[in-house]
């Protein structure tokens, strides 16, 4: 008998996100982690967006980020383009990022949080699921399966080995993965040619010298520091990325690229240094038997938009409940076979999307007269303003992406109308949200009081399957016309698996969307 259910190597957010999907459903999982600490040396992503938020508003963390988190939402929400910190705006954007309240849209705005910030967090969560152990200063460094298990060897910091084994595996072990490796897949894609340098430093009295007030970003535009850089925090500790400097120079120059983005000279110190290329890339396959990669080890987008962590906080999710479901008895084959053909063109969407936002950055915007007090310098940078808004609006405003992603193809989405295989659309009802009354397992939304009989088809379907379902009576809400059919069928990652006036057979429907549309036999392990 296997040691463990699931071993996730690596336990950075991905890798932790995964270990709290499945421990929240009772799920044994040993993740394997080499870091015994959080570095704060590099802060790395620093948008958590609407999606993800809701991922941790559906676990009850959501509000325990906010207050751990530097920058509150209500501080800015705002991105500014700019000649220096003292020069002159360029263009401004607003409500950026999630971060600005739209109705009923969603239930939980983006937060800036530095990486570490959720990662830390995320540790505290796991350590807390009885189900979950988190072990760190050791690492993944060999792969073997069978028909009926993994076998993962585990080198401590000594370099003593031992084996663990369980019902699966996954790779959430970065760019450089073992796992990866081991079961044979590799990046296709490309890497960008120029060089980014990015940096941590403190300037405890710069906040006194910025003339554009609080933003989220500065975008440099100026030949002396192409670059982007923001707050981390209000106590004067920053970030910021050199466009188009090398290792050496960056190292070498660091402090004289602060102050030429600052447009003056400031006490700074340097407290890390980053540099780095951006990769466009994505594995030739995300599986292998019982072994899943997810996050950076499956895929790499440039940063810029924030899409990168997210979208492996997503992978984390969509295979967390199917692992579960297939776990626990009640998700068939088909469930995990649909981790790839749901996740990739996501990702493969996202890694476009970045690279459309990495084609103009300030190197790109660069032009004479930007900083001229005269008329020259007035036309210099209206021109500047409407080229940033109109190549860079997609980058901050980009909820389409994050939120309005359709799930195509899946072969456990049912047919049904246009909201098929999309987010659930959010609502408040009565100040509380629609997705706080959605059932770990699957939701049935009953619309219309017509519909209770053929519900209750549909309910006892599941039932008779183990399939966790909650039906969930909106009957005297009038939301029939918002959903456009009768019943709505929800999964665990609040996407639409079906809707429609009448189920075509519900014993079919149950499985089809459980993934063992061939018959009742469920697949455990």
């Amino acid at each position: 008998m296997p040691d463990t259910q699931v071993i996730v190597a690596g336990g950075g957010p991905v890798g932790l996100a995964a270990a709290v999907e499945l421990g929240r459903r009772g799920i044994r999982v040993l993740v394997v982690e080499p870091r015994r600490t959080v570095s704060h040396a590099r802060p790395r992503c620093k948008t958590v967006s609407v999606r993800s938020m809701e991922h941790l508003r559906r676990w009850g963390i959501a509000d325990e980020l906010r207050s751990r988190a530097p920058l509150s939402t209500d501080w800015t929400q705002d991105v500014v383009f700019c000649t220096s910190l003292v020069g002159r705006e360029l263009s401004r954007f607003t409500g950026v990022l999630g971060l600005a309240a739209e109705g009923d849209r969603f239930p939980e705005l983006g937060q800036q949080a530095p990486q570490y910030v959720l990662e830390e967090l995320l540790r505290d969560v796991v350590c807390g699921l009885a189900s979950c152990t988190l072990v760190t200063g050791r690492s993944v460094t060999d792969v073997a399966q069978t028909d009926d298990e993994v076998r993962v060897t585990v080198r401590d910091e000594a370099g003593l080995e031992t084996t663990v084994t369980a019902e699966y595996l996954i790779g959430a072990d970065g760019p450089r993965s073992t796992v990866r490796e081991r079961i044979g897949a590799v990046y296709d894609g490309e890497h960008a040619l120029r060089p980014n340098f990015g940096m941590v430093f403190t300037a405890p009295d710069l906040w006194a010298r910025v003339r554009h007030g609080a933003a989220v970003h500065y975008w440099i535009v100026n030949g002396q520091a192409p670059a982007l850089m923001g707050p981390i925090d209000r106590d004067g500790t920053w970030w910021m990325i050199a466009f188009g400097v090398g290792r050496e120079t960056g190292e070498r120059d660091a402090r004289q690229l602060i102050a030429a983005a600052v447009g003056a000279e400031v006490d700074a110190t340097v407290l890390s240094t980053d540099p780095w290329t951006a990769r466009m890339q994505i594995v030739d396959r995300m599986w292998l038997g019982r072994v899943f990669l997810a996050g950076d080890a499956a895929h790499l987008n440039p940063p810029f938009g924030g899409h990168g962590l997210n979208t492996g906080l997503g992978d984390a999710v969509d295979l967390g409940w199917k692992l579960a479901a297939v776990l626990d008895g009640w998700g068939g084959p088909a469930l995990l076979d649909s981790y790839e053909k749901e996740r990739r063109p996501i990702q493969e969407r996202v890694i476009r999307e970045a690279t459309a936002n990495m084609a103009v950055t300030s190197t790109e915007l660069l032009a004479d007269n930007l900083d001229a007090d005269d008329e020259a310098g007035r036309r210099a940078r209206a021109a500047a303003d409407d080229r940033i808004q109109a190549t860079k609006r997609a980058e901050f405003h980009s909820l389409e992406l994050v939120l309005d992603i359709r799930i195509e193809d899946s072969p456990v989405v049912a047919g049904g109308d246009a909201a098929v295989g999309g987010r659930l659309a959010h609502l408040w009802l009565g100040g509380r949200s629609l997705f706080d009354e959605l059932g770990p397992g699957f939701t049935l939304l009953v619309l219309t009081e017509a519909a209770a009989g053929r519900a209750d088809l549909v309910a006892r379907a599941a039932e008779d399957r183990g399939v966790p379902l909650r039906r969930l009576d909106l009957s005297g809400r009038d939301l029939r016309s918002r959903y456009g059919a009768d019943l709505v069928l929800v999964r665990p990652d609040q996407y639409v698996a079906w809707s429609g006036d009448h189920p075509p057979a519900p014993a079919d429907l149950i499985d089809r969307v459980r993934g063992a549309a061939d018959g009742p036999a469920a697949h455990a392990g």
